[in-house]
């Protein structure tokens, strides 16, 4: 009798082993998988950087840096997104501390409603050659006219005077048809190449392993010394 109570009791701490290494299994599964997956995103993504360059950088384009890098930042984001006005200190920073080695090629992903129309604004400033000058005033008073999220066109004209603009030629300006047929070129490159929220980052053809400022420093850093 006592060993077949001594058995009863067991089989409730074999069934809780096999339950907790099936667990433990599930587990390093999904790990694994998730790892296995964002290693073929990235060689995708290396491939589509070698072989097919324009998803990352158009011939329209605005760029920053020297012709000469061999290190590329590629940047799709939304002047109304807050995230990517936090990130842009960090990115100048880089720029510089890498200057000779790094360029910034700069997409538009503008997801936020109406923020297509600050794109054009900046596009048309680009063509007086105020464009960096105008993105600074753009995110300087950000909290005002891009509010919780909701951007409130009208707004922004008071401020573009301080980047010596000359306003009435960018109202003019910014109703380019070219400009619209590059922000929609620039949303089907950031679908392809799955990006769906502002800021996201390409270094060399190459995404973070996951978003955050840290990460985006050490891919840069990493491809420098590679390429360097």
């Amino acid at each position: 009798m006592k060993k077949q109570k001594i058995k009863k009791k067991e089989k409730p701490k074999k069934k809780q082993n096999i339950v907790l290494i099936s667990a433990v299994c599930l587990i390093i599964f999904f790990v694994l998988g998730g790892y296995l997956y964002k290693s073929q995103q990235a060689k995708k993504l290396d491939f589509m950087a070698r072989e097919n360059a324009s998803t990352f950088v158009r011939d329209y384009s605005l760029t920053h840096g020297s012709d000469d890098a061999k290190v590329y930042i590629v940047e799709f984001f939304d002047p109304a997104c807050e995230t990517c006005r936090d990130f842009y200190p960090l990115v100048k920073n880089l720029m510089a501390a890498h200057q000779g080695k790094t360029k910034l090629v700069v997409r538009y992903a503008p997801f936020h409603e109406g923020s297509d129309y600050f794109v054009k604004i900046l596009e048309a400033a680009r063509k007086q050659g105020k464009y960096w000058e105008t993105l600074e005033v753009m995110y300087k008073y950000q909290h005002y006219w891009a509010s919780h999220h909701r951007p409130q066109p009208e707004l922004i004209w008071q401020f573009l005077p301080e980047a010596g603009l000359n306003v009435e030629q960018i109202r003019n300006d910014m109703n380019d048809p070219e400009i619209a047929k590059h922000i929609e070129q620039d949303l089907a490159d950031a679908k392809t190449l799955n990006v769906r929220q502002t800021p996201e980052f390409f270094v060399n053809g190459r995404p973070l392993p996951s978003f955050g400022a840290n990460q985006l420093k050490e891919l840069v850093e990493s491809e420098v010394q590679a390429n360097y």
